[in-house]
């Protein structure tokens, strides 16, 4: 389904009649008439939502909510359905969602989630005449952040690199293509009961031209904190793909981690927690940083060195797992290393190799899908297992550590 088929829900709105003249009646007549039409409407290029079974929540943010359902016309087939947020909507159907349908129908790709289609409820009057809009993609039985908070669930290396390879082929289609997700997660790392893995949720992704002397002016309130680029943090709006290659650098680590490496409170903290990892953020190491808005009015660590390595060798004990990690957490976004330079990197061609490892049979020991709105919430002590390394305190004036956290440092 085009995005043009959604223009029926336009029509809806500006031509449903908003009143009827009638003996002085005008508005209670109206109001009802114009319920009918609503009730009444069809559109013509969206099922009716009640061809699938809702079954089970599995999904939950500012975005809205994501059900598991079932086929009716085929018991066997499931789906995830996407409910776009329509409670604030007052100039029709909400312009992020068009921009997310569109981008997934040009993005055909096998690490690329599939929209099948775009389904609706109808309006009557317990719904006070309003229609749920739903985004129908196929199922995946994970999600990354859900597969790595359980214990149970153990990566050899081949399996890593089998999801790293994936991970990166994914971001190379959707670069290529010139999109940007500018959300990368692990809870928005889908994986099949085959060992496919999927991008997803494209809320926030757009398209856009390489950074020019002009500037683009994307808005850099994007990327979930803990994956945020020190870019974005900066203030920076003339970005590229180099913002999504940091996520899945963080997404890297956390493989062996098994926790979120950078956990920031704050955009104030999580530079610190950054500056402690990767180095103090001054020109000599990225030069034209200063002209960033937000370079001179944030408090940034001094005279740290760069630590990528040695804090992250503990827990992934490989020597080219090592070098590409510090390689996609470079502090300059023009001299992070980019999708398809990360493919070719010695991490995926020394053994084991990726094309050997097969996710299906670890997955099949696992019977129940997992997804991080399922999993049950970390407390204190809950990752014990994993060496406790307490977060750096200097420069953190002001930041208050109320608990335990598994973090790098």
């Amino acid at each position: 389904m085009s995005v043009k088929r959604l223009s029926s829900f336009h029509y809806l709105k500006n031509h449903c009649p908003s009143s009827i003249s009638q003996d002085g009646k005008t508005e209670e007549f109206g109001s009802r008439d114009r319920e009918k039409y609503v009730e009444e409407f069809n559109f013509p290029f969206c099922d009716d939502a009640s061809k699938y079974e809702r079954v089970a929540k599995i999904g939950q943010g500012t975005f809205g909510e994501v059900f598991k359902g079932k086929d009716k016309s085929n018991p066997k087939k499931y789906v995830a359905m996407k409910k776009v947020l329509m409670d604030n909507e007052k100039e029709g159907f909400p312009i992020t969602a068009l921009r997310e349908i569109r981008i997934l129908q040009l993005l055909e790709h096998v690490n690329v989630v599939h929209l099948i289609e775009i389904c609706r409820t109808k309006a009557h009057s317990n719904n006070k005449s309003k229609f749920t809009f739903y985004l129908i993609f196929d199922f995946c039985e994970h999600d990354l952040a859900g597969l790595l908070s359980n214990v149970n669930v153990v990566f050899n290396l081949g399996e890593i690199k089998k999801i790293l390879q994936q991970l990166l082929e994914g971001l190379w289609f959707i670069h290529r293509n010139n999109i940007l997700h500018r959300d990368m997660k692990a809870a928005n790392v889908l994986i099949t009961k085959n060992g496919v893995l999927k991008l997803a949720d494209f809320g926030l992704a757009r398209a856009f031209s390489l950074p020019t002397k002009e500037g683009n002016r994307y808005t850099n309130r994007v990327v979930t904190l803990w994956y945020r680029p020190p870019e974005l943090l900066l203030g920076d709006r003339n970005y590229g793909p180099p913002v999504d290659l940091w996520g899945a650098g963080c997404i890297m680590a956390e493989m062996w981690t098994r926790y979120p490496i950078m956990q920031g409170n704050t955009e104030q903290h999580q530079l610190n927690l950054i500056s402690h990892l990767c180095g103090s953020i001054t020109p000599e190491v990225w030069p034209g940083v200063e002209k960033f808005d937000l370079y001179k009015k944030m408090e940034l660590p001094k005279g740290q060195r760069r630590k990528v390595i040695e804090r992250l060798k503990h827990y992934v004990q490989n020597d080219a797992a090592c070098d590409l990690l510090d390689k996609l957490l470079i502090l300059d976004p023009s001299k992070r290393i980019d999708a398809d330079t990360a493919l070719d990197h010695d991490f995926f061609w020394l053994d084991p190799l990726p094309a050997e490892a097969d996710l299906s049979k670890m997955l099949a020991r696992h019977t129940q899908s997992m997804f991080e709105y399922l999993a049950p919430k970390r407390r204190a002590g809950h990752r014990a297992h994993h060496r406790q390394v307490p977060i750096c305190s200097s420069n953190t004036k002001g930041i208050i550590d109320t608990g335990f956290h598994d973090r790098i440092f």
